[in-house]
């Protein structure tokens, strides 16, 4: 299983066992993934390690002082 950090601006808009959908979006060199719709966005993702799957499960939503942190786990 692979782990990916999302960061995420307000509590509440995802819970830790749901099932979420991510999109991808093309830097100039590198990836990132918004979790649809909008509401969390990973940090950048090296080309060499673009993500397979386009789901994956909340595993864990942690609050620190910089915002709120979402973990999704993807099957790969």
């Amino acid at each position: 299983m692979r782990e990916i950090e999302f960061k995420m601006e307000r509590p509440g808009l995802v819970k830790e066992g749901e099932t979420v959908t991510v999109t991808e979006g093309l830097l100039p060199s590198n990836y990132y993934y918004t979790i649809d719709p909008s509401l969390a966005m990973s940090p950048n993702i090296p080309f060499n390690q673009r993500l397979k799957s386009k789901s994956g499960t909340v595993l864990k939503i942690e609050e620190t002082p910089r915002g709120f942190y979402v973990l999704v786990g993807f099957d790969e």
